[in-house]
């Protein structure tokens, strides 16, 4: 039966293998036991479905197959899983995961770690998070976390330009949102790809528009990737320098597709083209006082072994991603979309664009809950109300879902980090804009709250998002991704779907909700949830 057991997972890593994983591949199999529930993997939901984060937990009845070697499904990716049952699986370098027939399959190029420490989520992810990914002890600025985030995408899409962007800080302002915080210009501010000049006839005075935004109380990122236009004068000095991913044979510069075309690519695995690419960053903030930089677009299917070629000859796929994340993390006002691992670092960290839609809405807890386990202390839950521009392109209010846009508010409001991108004031009547603004005060009001849990994350590991199971084990709520744990403090249960009620089970002990409503714990309740409320418990005993 052994000699079956054996033959069969070489098997398995023979046919699972494929591009990226040597000759020298190593697997381990992980029966998963009776009620046993994992976390992990990637953050968010895939692209074309192949799995999903609100499908996890994931169990012995799970059937899924995910590759992150090449692919990350334009999401986080950590190569780890934990388990309600103080379990988990860890390596250091890029694996392929296999689900089905009540078995993980795991391969990889390095040691594939399985751990057993103690009974329960909590200390499964603890244990494994002091040993592989101990926190930095470092934190994103406080203006990330103590107030909402704002992005320009959604209004301006690829048509930013100094005097719309100064409109939108300053309709920020005139509406009464909180604005101490991040404002983030988007893609298409600069001449083209690879270069870093602000287009003349958009920006007659980026150096004023900064300034006139730092004096409104923001701090200001700029959109960045790392994609060269082809034949371009900075092209052809990175060609020179031979600082670009080249194709597999020769030395011709790579041209790969990506969502903005086709580009050559910055070789982070060079350290004179890393420092270069560096050097233009710091430049640009001397030059106009740019505070960080928004790093999109370093997913890793720009970087696949046999199909490019990089310098150091082994940062393929997911390396070259770490590669872009590790470089953005000398940034103190950074954000990201696409990273692997990076579990413990001063990271920011923002859920792939959801759709506009309530089963956009109903995926950002399970997401959010799955980042946590991931290891990702300060994540965001995508842009309020979808990052899907299209919806919200020349609509006028009377076809927008305002239900919606509120319910998605709220649920950013009671997490770590809230971003708006469509300006509520433009889709949103004004009964229903004022429940967002105050949804938006309440986060700048628990500023203090949340900048306190950060500090502790960074210091213990502690998630500040934590799944019902972590906090309650053996209390009924392995599966629960509906509601959630903010720090030990708060338990928190938004409308994820259309309505104005909802079901909340309650851990042991006696319970007081926002309003001051005391309930015994161990129970399930129906309770009210008007247009106006966030539903959130405290415990008292």
């Amino acid at each position: 039966m052994n000699q079956l057991k054996s033959f069969a997972i070489i098997l398995f890593a023979a046919l699972f293998t494929g591009v990226g994983l040597r000759a020298q591949s190593v697997s381990r199999e992980v029966a998963i036991l009776e009620d046993e529930k994992w976390w992990g993997a990637l953050n968010d939901i895939t692209n074309g479905r192949i799995a999903n984060a609100p499908d996890m937990p994931y169990d012995k009845n799970t059937v899924v197959s995910l590759d992150l070697v090449n692919k990350n499904y334009s999401n986080c990716v950590v190569p780890f899983m934990v388990s309600n049952k103080g379990r988990y699986i860890w390596s250091d370098g890029p694996v392929k995961i296999q689900l089905e027939g009540g078995s993980i399959k795991v391969v990889g190029t390095e040691e594939i770690i399985v751990e057993n420490c103690g009974s329960n989520l909590r200390s499964a992810f603890l244990s494994a998070a002091s040993r592989h990914f101990p926190s930095s002890n470092v934190l994103p600025p406080s203006e990330f976390i103590a107030s909402p985030q704002y992005n320009t995408w959604i209004e301006l899409v690829y048509n930013q330009n100094q005097k719309d962007i100064l409109e939108y800080a300053h309709a920020i302002v005139d509406n009464g949102f909180p604005h101490e915080s991040v404002l983030m210009v988007d893609d298409n501010w600069q001449k083209y790809y690879g270069n870093f000049e602000f287009k003349p006839d958009r920006f007659p005075d980026p150096k004023a528009m900064f300034d006139e935004l730092h004096s409104l109380g923001f701090k200001v990122m700029l959109w960045i990737c790392p994609f060269v236009s082809p034949d371009s004068p900075e092209y052809r000095f990175l060609r020179k320098k031979k600082w670009l991913v080249r194709e597999p044979e020769g030395y011709s510069p790579a041209v790969v597709s990506w969502w903005n075309g086709r580009s050559a690519v910055i070789d982070l695995s060079n350290p004179e083209a890393r420092a270069y690419f560096k050097g233009v960053l710091t430049d640009m903030q001397e030059k106009y006082g740019v505070d960080g930089f928004k790093f999109d677009a370093g997913d890793p299917s720009s970087y696949i072994e046999g199909e490019v070629r990089v310098y150091d000859g082994k940062s393929y796929g997911v390396r070259h991603t770490e590669l872009w994340a590790k470089l953005g993390l000398e940034f103190p006002y950074n954000e990201f979309r696409a990273c692997w691992k990076m579990a413990g670092q001063a990271t920011v960290i923002r859920l792939q664009d959801k759709p506009y839609s309530w089963k956009g809405v109903g995926e950002l807890l399970p997401c959010m809950i799955n980042s946590s386990m991931l290891g990702h202390l300060y994540v965001c839950p995508d842009m309020i109300g979808g990052g899907d521009f299209a919806t919200f392109t020349e609509v006028d209010k009377s076809n927008i879902d305002q239900e919606l846009i509120v319910r998605s508010c709220q649920i950013h409001a009671m997490m770590p980090m809230m971003q708006f991108s469509v300006a509520p004031w433009r889709v949103l009547d004004t009964d229903k804009l004022e429940i967002c603004r105050s949804a938006a005060q309440l986060h700048a009001d628990l500023g203090e709250f949340f900048l306190a849990e950060a500090r502790k994350a960074a210091a213990t590991n502690e998630p500040i998002v934590r799944p019902m199971d972590y906090s309650f084990p053996g209390e009924g709520f392995d599966s629960c991704v509906d509601q959630y744990m903010l720090g030990d403090t708060y338990l928190v249960a938004p409308m994820t779907t259309q309505g104005t009620s909802r079901s909340v089970k309650l851990p042991k002990g006696t319970w007081k909700d926002e309003q001051g409503r005391k309930y015994k714990g161990g129970k399930t309740y129906t309770i009210e949830v008007p247009l106006s409320r966030i539903p959130y418990f405290t415990k008292i005993k």
